[in-house]
């Protein structure tokens, strides 16, 4: 049993415009902050980067990490205007503070890092 909770994925795979309302509505609630990786089975790019987001969802507990494929969603990625795949949203509030577009794994790394670093203590400690 423990093996697969280590090899549980942190990462949320949005499946409607539904599913992403109430996950930025709960982050809201609980003034937790958000990553998503806009994504796209066809993109090799985006599917590159799919081990680099579930690391940092695995080293980032206190942030909220979505995962929205372009396809399935069109409405979620229409309203967050990712013309681009991959496309990284760093969101707090319901408010975008951040999009990183393509698949660059340190710039990646580099902005959820000082992301996280962003959080206040008290936030991080009550998730």
């Amino acid at each position: 049993m423990e093996s697969e909770a280590t090899n549980k994925s942190r990462v949320v795979m949005v499946e409607s415009e539904e599913s992403w309302d109430f996950y930025i509505s709960q982050a809201t609630t609980q003034t937790r902050p958000i990553a998503v990786h806009f994504t796209s089975s066809w993109c090799m790019p985006s599917v590159a980067m799919n081990p680099v987001f579930e690391d940092l969802a695995s080293a980032h507990p206190d942030i909220l990490f979505l995962t929205v494929d372009v396809d399935a969603v069109k409405e979620v990625a229409a309203k967050m205007e990712v013309k681009a795949m991959p496309t990284f949203v760093l969101m707090k509030d319901r408010a975008q503070v951040a999009k990183i577009v393509g698949a660059n794994p340190e710039e990646i790394r580099k902005r959820i890092d000082s992301f996280a670093q962003s959080i206040p203590a008290n936030i991080a400690e009550s998730l």
